[in-house]
């Protein structure tokens, strides 16, 4: 039997974000260290700090499973220029980030868990990949 995606599971990954400094707490959805997808779930608190980032060789789609998220497109200088909340409720339930494009994400709710899939295999992010804002 595959892995169940239910209230057990996302109710385990919230608790681990709580108690996490960082206030999240991701679970991998591969089938091996070979799979070359990248597909995980995110649990994110509202306190959580996620940088101003990109993923210049593929694009990211984002789907909330509970709670809500607002996703924060910024230009190279660092001027928001779209903010899209997504929720299970709508009317915005995902979105697809394009490759190279600035982007950050806030929850709303505490108990917020995404599902994030990219294409291809994980590539870490580099000091490029960070867009600091002074």
């Amino acid at each position: 039997m595959g892995l169940k995606i239910d209230s057990t599971l996302l109710d385990s990954l919230t608790s681990q974000a709580q108690a996490s400094p960082r206030k999240r707490m991701n679970h991998d959805l591969r089938n091996s260290s070979e799979d070359t997808s990248q597909r995980m779930l995110n649990a994110i608190e509202p306190d959580s700090v996620i940088p101003i980032h990109r993923h210049k060789r593929t694009s990211e789609t984002v789907v909330v499973l509970r709670g809500r998220v607002i996703e924060d497109f910024y230009d190279d200088a660092g001027i928001c220029y779209e903010s899209v909340e997504v929720s299970p409720c709508g009317p915005v339930y995902a979105i697809n980030i394009p490759a190279g494009a600035w982007h950050s994400i806030r929850a709303l709710e505490s108990g917020t868990v995404i599902i994030e899939m990219k294409d291809g295999a994980y590539e870490p992010i580099g000091e490029e990949d960070i867009l600091n804002i002074q």
